[in-house]
């Protein structure tokens, strides 16, 4: 029984055999070809198939990288577009403060220069009035010294503005200093004040009716002897005094006036206002006027004052000094500078000059 089994066990092993070789033998190269490049079709199907899905992976992973950054890209976004809205509403409040500022500063500029011709004019306006008080003083009381004060202040006010439109204006004052300081010197105030030490000193000149007994006079007085007696000494003194009584003297006079305490008076009054006349003449620069009342002062005094006595000769020789003095000066004409102030303020009254300021660079 086993022998038969075996048998038939190798029997379908041989068929296989030679089934599989006459299959192999059945098929050609053709077919072995199309085979094998199914075979590759499918491997490389497979492949490709398998790359796809990597593929697909891979773009899954980066899309939702892309989702991640657009998302964070639209956060930004957002966050610039409020940086944005915010920074629009700086520029316009920003704006809104250059208009403002703007607008400020054309009100300082009209402002600036309606205050620089208002100082201008103010300034002018003091120039005119220190010229004007300079040919007061010149022409009305003849003070040189007080005129040049007043120009030399005016051309001072000038100079602190430092406008070159103002030079002209200078100049022509500096023209008008320059006359004023040629001028020859006049010692006005030392002869006022002679004038007024002769007017103290009239009240202590002795008249010629009641002038002091000369030194001659008074050596003739015989000093009293030790050795008289008391009878002796009286008969001396009285007959002294009566000595005293009628006493002869030269004045070098034809007449001599006899003047009575009322008269005296007047007469010392009358002679202050003569000096007073003279320092008037002296002030207004009037030399004939002057010179007049000082030789009538002088006149005066030797016709009623006892001259020999030391206050009427040093009365004598002060006004003798002081008519000889020279107070007469020829005046310059100082009204060019001020018809110059005047034409210029008259010019910029009609048309004025606006000052201008750079603008700034925006």
């Amino acid at each position: 029984m086993n022998g038969k089994s075996d048998s038939e066990s190798k029997e379908p092993e041989a068929q296989r055999k030679t089934s599989l070789a006459d299959v192999f033998a059945r098929i050609s190269i053709t077919q072995l070809t199309l085979a094998l490049l199914v075979a590759v079709f499918v491997w490389q199907w497979l492949d490709g198939h398998n790359a796809i899905n990597d593929m697909r992976e891979e773009l899954a992973k980066k899309i939702a990288e892309m989702d991640g950054a657009a998302h964070a890209n639209a956060i930004l976004i957002a966050k610039n577009q409020d940086e944005v809205r915010e920074m629009s509403v700086k520029v316009a409040t920003l704006e809104s403060y250059y208009a403002q500022a703007q607008s400020q500063r054309a009100a300082l500029e009209t402002l600036y220069n309606n205050f620089s011709i208002s100082r201008d004019e103010t300034a002018l306006a003091d120039v005119e009035q220190l010229l004007l008080i300079a040919g007061q003083q010149l022409q009305l009381l003849g003070n040189v010294k007080a005129a040049l004060i007043a120009m030399e202040s005016a051309d001072a006010r000038l100079q602190r503005m430092d406008r070159p439109a103002f030079n002209g204006l200078r100049k022509s004052i500096g023209q008008d200093i320059d006359k004023l300081r040629a001028l020859p010197k006049v010692d006005v105030a030392g002869i006022n004040m002679k004038i007024n030490r002769l007017l103290s000193s009239v009240d202590e000149l002795p008249l010629i009716d009641r002038h002091r007994p000369s030194e001659n006079v008074a050596a003739m007085v015989k000093a009293p002897v030790e050795n008289e007696g008391g009878w002796q000494k009286i008969l001396n003194a009285v007959w002294l005094e009566v000595k005293q009584l009628v006493r002869i003297e030269n004045t070098g006079l034809t007449q001599i006036v006899l003047l009575p305490p009322k008269q005296e008076f007047f007469l010392r009054e009358n002679l202050k206002m003569r000096l007073i006349s003279a320092r008037l003449a002296l002030l207004s620069r009037d030399e004939d006027s002057f010179r007049q009342e000082l030789k009538t002062a002088q006149l005066w005094t030797k016709r009623y004052f006892d001259v020999k006595s030391p206050e009427g000769s040093h009365m004598l020789d002060e006004l003798g000094t002081l008519a000889a003095a020279s107070i007469d000066i020829e005046l310059p004409d100082i009204g060019s500078s001020l018809q110059a102030v005047r034409s210029y303020r008259l010019s910029h009254e009609k048309a004025p000059v606006m000052l201008r300021t750079p603008k700034a660079a925006k």
